[in-house]
Formats: C-alpha cells, sequence, structure tokens
C-alpha cells in the first residue's frame, strides 16, 4: 500500500468542504462533481453538521412567520382604518367604460357623478322638476345639491337623530323629513327654513309620503301607527293602527284616495285615505317589508323585502302578479320609471337591479350597494344612495 495514501480512519476525518480544486486535475467533470457531493452528503450525516441544518431550518421558518405576520397586520390596519371625511362636493368619474357585457347581460360599473357629505344616505329623493336631489343621511342632517353641476346647495340639520326618510312636496318648494327623534319636519327647499315640526311623542318616525294635492303628509311610526297631517293647519287628521309593529314605508297613491304601508310586521296594507278603512292586506312576503311603491297609473304596488324578493301585486284585489328574485340579500328599496315600464331596488347585497316590469326580465344591474334608490322624472337616470356616504348618479337611458 502506498504509505501516501490515508488509511480510511484518516480519510473519514478529512473535513468534507471541498472545493474543486482539491481533486486531481485529471479528474473528469463528472467524478469531480460526484465526489463533491459524496463529501456533502457525509458531512450532513455528522452530528455537528446535523445540529447546523437543524438550526437553519428553524431560523428560515422564524423568518416565514414574522414574514406572515407583518403581512397580517398590515392588512388588518388598512381594513380597520376609517375612511378619510370629505366635504360635500361632486366627484365626476374619468371616462372610463361604463358597462361591461358579459354572456349577454349589462352591468353598470361607473356612474356618472358622486356626491360626498353625509356619513352615510339611507334615502335619497327626486325634485320634482329633476334639477335637484336630496339625501337623509345618518349624520341628523338632509343636504340638497344640483343634479346637474354637483353644486350643493344646502344643508338642513333641524333633526337630531337619523334621517330615516325624506320626500319632496308636489310643487317642489317643500321638504319634509323624519327622523328617529321622534319628529317630522317640513322646510323651505330653497332658504332650509323650517316651516312646520311635529313631535311624535317619543316614538320614532320611519317614513314620510305627501299627497298629491300637497295638503297632507303621512308618517309611519315605530309603534307601528299611520298618521295623517293636515300642513296647512298642522292638525292630525287620522291614525291608522293596523301593524303590529313599525312602519317601515308609506306612499301616497297618484289619486290621493289610497295609502300603502309596509312594516316590520311583514305585511302590507291599503286603506283609505280619508276614513283609515282598510282595503286589504297583502300577505305575500316571509320577512320585514322595508319599501312600498305605487305604479304610476295607480292600479299596481310593489313592494321589497328582507326575504330578497320584489313584489308586484294587483292594488285592487291583492293578487300577487310577479315576483323578482335577482337579489341575494335585503331589499331596501323599491322606485318605479315615471313610465311605468321598469321598476329599480336596492339592495345590501352589493346590486341595484332595474327590473321589465312586464317580462320580470332584468334590463341590467348597477355594481353599487344602495339603501335608497329614486328615478329621475324623465326616466334617464337613477340615483342611489347607501351607507358608503355616497349618493350616485347613474345614466341608465
Amino acid at each position: 500500500m502506498d504509505q501516501d495514501q490515508p488509511s480510511r480512519q484518516e480519510q473519514s476525518e478529512i473535513d468534507s468542504d471541498v472545493v474543486m480544486s482539491d481533486l486531481p486535475e485529471e479528474s473528469n467533470d463528472e467524478s469531480r462533481w460526484s465526489a463533491q457531493l459524496s463529501r456533502v452528503m457525509l458531512s450532513a450525516q455528522r452530528p455537528a453538521h446535523r445540529r447546523s441544518w437543524r438550526l437553519a431550518g428553524i431560523a428560515g421558518t422564524a423568518l416565514l412567520s414574522v414574514v406572515v405576520l407583518l403581512l397580517i397586520f398590515s392588512g388588518t390596519r388598512m381594513i380597520l382604518t376609517p375612511a378619510p371625511v370629505i366635504q360635500s362636493r361632486i366627484v365626476v368619474t374619468p371616462p372610463t367604460p361604463t358597462t361591461i357585457n358579459y354572456q349577454g347581460f349589462t352591468y353598470l360599473s361607473h356612474p356618472l357623478a358622486i356626491f360626498q357629505g353625509h356619513n352615510g344616505y339611507i334615502s335619497v329623493a327626486w325634485s320634482p322638476d329633476g334639477q335637484r336631489i336630496a339625501a337623509g343621511g345618518r349624520d341628523d342632517s338632509v343636504q340638497v345639491w344640483n343634479a346637474h353641476s354637483g353644486k350643493h346647495l344646502l344643508t338642513y340639520r333641524g333633526d337630531t337623530d337619523d334621517v330615516e326618510a325624506i320626500a319632496w312636496s308636489p310643487d317642489g318648494t317643500r321638504i319634509a323629513s323624519v327622523s328617529r327623534d321622534a319628529s317630522a319636519q317640513v322646510w323651505d327647499a330653497s332658504s332650509g327654513k323650517r316651516l312646520f315640526i311635529y313631535h311624535n311623542q317619543g316614538v320614532g318616525l320611519f317614513s314620510v309620503a305627501w299627497s298629491p294635492d300637497g295638503t297632507r303628509i303621512v308618517f309611519g311610526a315605530d309603534d307601528g301607527s299611520v298618521q295623517v297631517w293636515n300642513i296647512v293647519t298642522g292638525k292630525r287628521l287620522l291614525t291608522y293602527s293596523g301593524h303590529d309593529i313599525t312602519v317601515m314605508s308609506v306612499a301616497w297613491s297618484p289619486d290621493g284616495t289610497r295609502i300603502a304601508s309596509g312594516g316590520l310586521d311583514f305585511t302590507v296594507r291599503v286603506w283609505n285615505a280619508a276614513s283609515g278603512k282598510t282595503y286589504l292586506v297583502y300577505n305575500g312576503h316571509h320577512d320585514v317589508v322595508t319599501s312600498v311603491a305605487w305604479s304610476p297609473d295607480g292600479t299596481r304596488i310593489a313592494s321589497g323585502s328582507v326575504d330578497m324578493t320584489v313584489q308586484v301585486w294587483d292594488a285592487g284585489t291583492g293578487h300577487n302578479l310577479i315576483k323578482y328574485y335577482g337579489h341575494s340579500a335585503a331589499v331596501y328599496s323599491v322606485a318605479w320609471s315615471a313610465d311605468g315600464t321598469r321598476l329599480a331596488s336596492g339592495s345590501s347585497d352589493g346590486t341595484i337591479q332595474v327590473w321589465n316590469v312586464s317580462t320580470g326580465e332584468r334590463y341590467f344591474t348597477i355594481l353599487s350597494s344602495a339603501i335608497g334608490v329614486a328615478w329621475s322624472p324623465n326616466d334617464m337616470l337613477i340615483a342611489s344612495g347607501g351607507l358608503d356616504r355616497l349618493v350616485k348618479v347613474w345614466q341608465v337611458a
């Protein structure tokens, strides 16, 4: 045996961290890499090296955990950080495509204009001439804008709690608002001067509508009552107590002879506006009725519910005509187009659906959550208000 050749024991003690220069020059590439791989494997089998590998693995796992925690913390902080409060203004969206056609169905995703100013909108309404938009909010105020220029016209702060509903007088000179603070107020739509206030003895009010002749107002209350008041004299004319609990929505028929009301008792009631006599009770919903609206010709009533349906039924017989099932969450508002051919419904599912009243098919879906929706008098625009602090105007014709 060659004396210069190390013994097998000595060979095992040679440091396995070799470099390519340790190998004979005449070794080919394959043998050189094979030798290096063998010695690295031998090194991994030693206890000291095994400890090193374990420590490296632990360090890598710890580093990965820190990175994951940092990502979670960053995402959580973005979610919890409140949006900045922006003063009332109009935002005109950039010239991006406003419609997306997917498999033959149209979605509207970009509003024509955005109004900001409230902490969250509960109700919206167009003036009868289509020139102004009013919105009631969770900051106890009502704001009015020029619908075309976006100019903020006035803020009415007569309420001391959430403004649950608002309504323009038929001549467009006054606005009525009702609030959880148990008051109903009527004020000048141009100056903001309060003209009339009614205190409902500690019972919150949730809905309001004007009579077609502009002389009376109907309120829906938290105790289940429906009250009719004379705006000229300030006297209560009638109290109707057919609902068991909160009346969420009221609507006057176009001819002024009947009033529809929907409530937390899952029913819609139609009654004589002068006598309080009940015409009919509609029981087609299986949850809270949040909104009712008369068709322009007065023959039908649309109702929206927490049961996620929009229903249209005969106002004289109570016979159900059609049901719409396009929403995946509670429906909070329904509104007829002025020509009576379309119906808009707003939901907490993040959409506004526009329906063909005759066929029940959807014309399109607006991608925006809405507590309140309202058609412009010319049927070309829809205004929507939601808890995202925005009033949006959508072009639909």
